[in-house]
């Protein structure tokens, strides 16, 4: 093995995909002292895709208090580059930040707007949104009223819906919007292809995971077709990924002009991936499960793709192997390892997830070593 490249998302709830390169650079280094490692940490526009943004490709990150998924006022970061910013959804409507007070229903975007917000005042022209990991289902009019939409009631006040109160709104001003949006590209970066509505759509497929109850998803799709019956272009709700982030995919294209684009996608073209795969005899790549909701446009799709077409051999090192893999194969994935060594209830993986995916790559370079020239 003279070169490896390792391109991993982050493995949620346990490493980054910084800390993961990191640890297969040790392992491989270990049995190929001479080998040329490349780490190129990965994001999809979930979690963790600043932090890997920042370590593939540089800039600075900024902190803003902005307001919360409960509108409590919370710390967020995000990534400036030039005049590019890179904003996960996440950091501001977040799961994490709920702390187990999943209400989508009440939760808003409305502090992702105001991370929007400081990035255009700080001059940037480009602005890509990470739509990932959101306690929202609110179809993006949080981050829209930030950004100076106006919702309007019967009683023809203005005011800041939530998931649980799109159908008050019976008109959308987007004459007020800031006039900084103006001449600015602005992307939704999408790890997902769900539809806003329907049996894919995004309080079927997310709200239980963000706690919706049966009832409630019943209720939030009912608002959420009722938002979409207000945007000028009502097709909108059948765009790929405009279900994304609780239905912010939706909003950002039909309330803010947004270009909905894949998020894997999107950061393979930011790391001039083509000139670091010559002369390459292997990528690595991984994530914290692989099934078959991975091909709607995870990490590991998108690089062994990337990587088949330029006859580049991949393997995916993974945290866990779900149902309907087997379409991988096809996409140009070699190989799947999962570093489960030990049967265990999730929390007690995730605590000793770095041991064991040191020891899955240490083990995998064993078994290179024997056919390696």
């Amino acid at each position: 093995m003279e070169k490896i490249v390792l391109i991993p998302d982050s493995f949620k709830g346990s490493m980054t995909s910084l800390e993961v390169c990191t640890i297969m650079e040790r392992a491989i280094q270990r049995h190929f002292p001479e080998c040329e490692v490349i780490s190129l940490p990965m994001g999809d526009g979930g979690e963790g895709s600043t932090e890997a943004f920042l370590a593939s490709s540089g800039g600075a990150q900024i902190s803003k208090v902005v307001s919360g998924p409960h509108f409590e006022k919370i710390e967020a970061t995000y990534v400036i580059k030039e005049d590019f910013a890179l904003i996960e959804m996440a950091s501001a409507a977040g799961l994490p930040l709920v702390k187990g007070e999943r209400h989508p229903e009440l939760a808003t975007t409305y502090g992702v707007g105001e991370l929007v917000l400081d990035a255009l005042k700080r001059g940037c022209k480009r602005v890509a949104v990470g739509l990932g990991g959101s306690a929202t289902v609110d179809g993006g009019v949080g981050i829209a009223s930030a950004l100076g939409v106006q919702f309007i009631n019967r009683k023809g006040e203005s005011f800041i819906p939530t998931g649980g109160s799109l159908k008050e709104i019976v008109k959308i001003d987007l004459s007020t919007k800031s006039p900084l949006l103006e001449e600015i590209e602005l992307l939704g970066l999408c790890d997902v292809v769900n539809p806003l509505l329907g049996e894919r759509g995004a309080s079927t497929v997310f709200g239980p995971q963000k706690g919706a109850s049966p009832p409630l998803v019943k209720e939030l799709e009912g608002q959420l077709t009722h938002l979409s019956h207000l945007y000028e272009d009502s097709s909108v709700a059948n765009l790929p990924g405009s279900g994304a982030a609780g239905g912010m995919g939706g909003g950002l294209v039909a309330l803010l002009g947004a270009t909905l684009v894949g998020g894997t996608e999107f950061f393979i073209s930011q790391l001039n991936l083509n000139s670091h795969l010559k002369g390459a005899d292997l990528v690595i790549t991984g994530e914290g499960k692989i099934d078959s909701q991975s091909l709607g446009g995870k990490v590991v799709k998108g690089v062994a793709q990337y990587a088949k077409d330029r006859g580049v051999p991949v393997i995916a090192v993974v945290g866990d192997i779900g149902e309907g893999i087997e379409e991988f194969y096809k996409l140009g994935v070699n190989a799947i390892f999962s570093i489960n060594r030990v049967a265990l209830p999730l929390e007690a993986a995730l605590k000793r997830s770095k041991e064991d995916l040191y020891l899955t790559l240490d083990n995998l370079m064993r078994l290179l070593k024997l056919v390696s020239p």
